[in-house]
């Protein structure tokens, strides 16, 4: 496993929830904050735990977060891993003859419609003083002003709308909760099932491990100042 990040920034012995937490990207996560000794637990929720997280069914958003409730503690890091890009259906569309409603109502549903719900019903959770984080993994596709290329249409127009939904919730959560760090993070090209595939011959393709090792570095460097910010897994400001 890459070096373990200390979480410094972070109080001792409080919750950290992944969601998402079985895919490449969700497991390395947990493996990695499970491994720091920083948390006193680690809720992995995705669909197969128990309660489900499943945002094809919203209901299980707000059954997820009632049942971190029920474990006492504080939750000071939630880390939102989800993700869609493509299956056996659908595929990025390359122009705009590609576009297909079906396609693009299913990125909205995973790729924004469902990390918003993971915003309202958890960041409440956060407590209302000390450094506490919800991070959520959007895409460097997803930004409006480093899109030189077009194409993928529903993928980058769903992350952009996840950009958004961060910066409103950043700015609403930061009233009440100072300390409190809401950003949105570019992972960079992961070999998982869902960017693996789409790697560019030369481009750097890191490990789950690595990824998540470097993500976490980041969130363990921000602060309260940096809430509402687009960030890359080196630490890089993204444009939005």
């Amino acid at each position: 496993m890459t070096s373990l990040t200390t979480f410094d920034s972070f109080p001792k012995d409080s919750l950290a929830v992944v969601c998402g937490a079985t895919g490449g990207i969700g497991k390395a996560f947990v493996d990695h904050l499970q491994a720091s000794g920083r948390f006193s637990g680690v809720i992995a929720l995705s669909r197969s735990s128990s309660p489900a997280l499943d945002f094809d069914r919203p209901e299980t958003v707000a059954e997820c977060a009632d049942y971190v409730k029920t474990l006492g503690g504080e939750v000071r890091l939630i880390i939102d891993a989800t993700g869609y890009l493509h299956d056996e259906n659908f595929q990025p569309e390359k122009s705009l003859r590609h576009i297909d409603a079906d396609y693009m109502a299913k990125q909205f549903q995973i790729n924004a419609i469902g990390p918003a719900l993971l915003m309202k019903h958890f960041c409440p959770l956060l407590p209302r003083s000390g450094k506490s984080v919800f991070a959520t993994l959007s895409a460097k596709v997803g930004s409006i002003g480093d899109n030189r290329m077009g194409g993928w249409y529903g993928y980058r127009a769903a992350k952009a709308a996840l950009n958004q939904l961060v910066k409103c919730t950043a700015i609403e959560i930061g009233r009440n909760k100072r300390d409190c760090v809401c950003v949105a993070l570019h992972p960079g090209t992961v070999d998982t099932g869902l960017s693996g595939p789409f790697a560019k011959s030369g481009l750097k393709v890191q490990s789950p491990d690595e990824a998540t090792a470097n993500m976490l570095n980041v969130i363990d460097q921000l602060d309260a100042q940096q809430s509402g910010g687009f960030f890359a897994y080196d630490g890089t400001e993204l444009p939005w």
